[in-house]
This record gives structure tokens, C-alpha cells and sequence, in this order.
């Protein structure tokens, strides 16, 4: 072998060698890991729920008659003023029974006016002399019993009046129609819907909460919404909670009023978030960095020498997005954020999250 030969072989060996040693200590050399650092911080108890918008005066107009629907006088999304004529239903037999208490009053007003002229001539001839005190009681107790006649009928003309103007469905309040689900020539009942009317004065949201999360919700409390869909949030407060629970889907019913005006058509969805608490030294972290969350929850703390540590922790028992920590771990832990197929007694180089990214 020449010596050019010899020296490009020890050279290659010596290249080969290196690239041995680095692959080694490399495959020696602890993985790199993100690493939070825990520290208090104001945090929020939160509960998201989805709502729906309502007027806060929602109305179902029924006819108080049942009868067929000869004109509808509204329609879906018209303002109406409270009084205002929506619906007129068929009322032939009470109209004849109107007018017919009409003529009845009318033959009273002709009786009454006979027996006043026959009780005043009476009354002159008994002052001349020329008719007995007899007479003249008899005039006055058929005037008495005409007029009486004639009150009576007056009074029976305004009952079936009234009961005719029953079947002019009216507006119970003012408001927009929301919904007008009959059509007309529709024959209705006593109970059928006409028109669903909703009252301008604002809105509310209504969210079913589970039970296990309602306890905790309180009249006054603060929110956050957003329209599904929307990207801009509003503010709102919690205005009533229900006492009853629902026994079908074990939720209670919520209330939420936006504190401004809020443009919100009824029905529409809404993402609600309600502040239940705010903790001012809270030590929060990733859920993602919980090992075993549903059975013996840990989460995995670097000693002094970077060595992984198990801590069993505890985590409270409310919806959040990071894991408020209740007992286990102390303010200046080194939590590892992601650990995988890390074990306790491995040794790691940690990292910050803002290092890694």
C-alpha cells in the first residue's frame, strides 16, 4: 500500500470514529422537554353553556271561542299596539243574538215611553178629580215595571254585545308576531294557537344547566355571550335560576339578560360563559399535563438534578379549560407539559414553551 493510500484510510477511520462518538453521546444526552414554571395567577370558574334568545314576554293568542277564522288581520313580524284587532272568527248565531237583543230593547223603549204617557195622563185627571187614587197606583206600578223591563233588556243587549266581541281575537299587549301558524278559513278551538306574539321591551337567554352546576349559579352573577357564529362578545348578567329541577334531563333553567340592548333574533343560539368564581391565587395547568386524570391524577415535577418526579395532585372538580390545582404542587414547580412516554426517574433538559416553539 502506497503512503498517499494509507494516510486517506487513517484519515477516514479518524472521520468515522468522530461520527460514532457524536452519535453516542447523543444517543447518551437527556431529551428535551417543555417545561411550565407554576405560578399563581387570577383565575376564573367558569361555565360554558348554549342558549336560546326569547323576548322577555312571549304570548300565545288563542281565540277564547272556538269558530272558523274568517280574517286574519296580521302577520309574521307585524308591530302591533295592545288592543289591536289580529283575527276575526265566525260568530253568525251570536250576531242574530245581538240584533234580536237589540229589537228586545227597542220594544222595552216603546213600552216604558206608553206606560210614562199613560201614568202621566193618570196623574192629570187624578188631580182634577176625574180618576181614583187606584188609578193612579196602577199607572205608576206599570211605569216602575216597564222601566224595569227596559234595564233588564239594556243589560242583556251589552252581555251578548260582549260575547260577540269575543270573537274579535285582540292583541293582548304590544309587540311583533313571531309566528302565525293558522291560515284563513281555519276552523279553531279554545286551545288552538293563532299567533305567537313576543314583546319589544328586550330579550333574555335561556340555557338548561345540569344540575350538578346549577347549585353554584346565583341571580347577579356576570356572563360573557356571543351569537353562535358571531365574533364579537357582550356582557350579561344571570337573572334568575330555577328552583325546580327538570326530572326528565336533570338540568334547571337559566335565565341571562345582555346588560346593553342586544340585537338578538328570538330563537337564535348563544354561546354564554358565566363567571361562578374568580380565585386571585389560583395555580392552574395544562390539562394535558395530568397523568391518570380520571383515576389517581399525578402530574410530573422536575427536581433540582432536572429528574422527573411523580406528585400526586388534586384538581378541582369544576369544568375549566386548565386544571386548577387544589393540593400537590407549589408556586416555582417545574411541570412537564407534554409527558408522553416520559417515566418518573428519567432524566430530561427542560425547556420553556416560548424556547421550544
Amino acid at each position: 500500500m502506497s503512503r498517499r493510500a494509507g494516510l486517506k484510510l487513517a484519515a477516514a477511520l479518524l472521520v468515522l470514529g468522530a461520527i460514532a462518538a457524536l452519535v453516542l453521546v447523543m444517543s447518551r444526552r437527556p431529551p428535551e422537554v417543555e417545561v411550565l414554571t407554576v405560578r399563581p395567577e387570577a383565575t376564573e370558574l367558569v361555565l360554558a353553556v348554549v342558549g336560546r334568545v326569547r323576548p322577555l314576554d312571549l304570548v300565545e293568542v288563542r281565540s277564547p271561542n272556538p269558530g272558523q277564522v274568517i280574517e286574519l288581520l296580521a302577520d309574521d313580524g307585524d308591530q302591533v299596539v295592545e288592543g289591536q284587532a289580529l283575527a276575526l272568527i265566525r260568530a253568525t248565531v251570536e250576531q242574530a243574538q245581538t240584533e234580536a237583543e237589540a229589537a228586545r230593547v227597542r220594544a222595552a223603549q216603546a213600552q216604558a215611553a206608553e206606560a210614562r204617557l199613560a201614568f202621566q195622563r193618570t196623574e192629570a185627571l187624578a188631580r182634577a178629580g176625574f180618576a181614583a187614587q187606584a188609578a193612579l197606583d196602577q199607572a205608576r206600578a206599570s211605569l216602575r215595571s216597564a222601566e224595569a223591563a227596559l234595564t233588564a233588556a239594556q243589560a242583556t243587549a251589552r252581555a251578548s254585545a260582549a260575547r260577540t266581541r269575543e270573537f274579535i281575537v285582540r292583541a293582548p299587549m304590544a309587540g311583533v308576531i313571531l309566528v302565525r301558524p293558522i291560515d284563513s278559513g281555519q276552523v279553531v278551538g279554545a286551545t288552538t294557537p293563532l299567533f305567537e306574539l313576543g314583546s319589544l321591551e328586550g330579550v333574555e337567554i335561556l340555557a338548561e344547566v345540569d344540575e350538578a352546576y346549577a347549585d353554584a349559579l346565583r341571580p347577579g352573577m356576570t356572563a360573557r355571550a356571543a351569537a353562535s357564529g358571531a365574533e364579537g362578545q357582550f356582557d350579561a348578567v344571570v337573572s334568575e335560576v330555577s328552583p325546580k329541577v327538570d326530572s326528565a334531563t336533570g338540568g334547571r333553567l337559566v335565565k341571562v339578560r345582555p346588560t346593553a340592548k342586544a340585537d338578538l333574533a328570538p330563537g337564535r343560539s348563544v354561546d354564554v360563559t358565566i363567571v361562578v368564581e374568580v380565585r386571585p391565587g389560583a395555580l392552574v395547568i395544562p390539562r394535558q399535563a395530568v397523568v391518570d386524570a380520571t383515576t389517581a391524577p399525578k402530574a410530573y415535577v422536575l427536581d433540582a438534578d432536572d429528574v422527573i418526579q411523580a406528585r400526586d395532585i388534586t384538581i378541582a372538580r369544576w369544568p375549566s379549560q386548565g386544571a386548577i390545582i387544589e393540593q400537590g404542587l407549589a408556586e416555582g414547580d417545574r411541570v412537564v407539559m407534554s409527558p408522553g412516554e416520559l417515566r418518573p426517574g428519567d432524566k430530561v433538559r427542560p425547556v420553556s414553551p416560548a424556547d421550544a416553539d
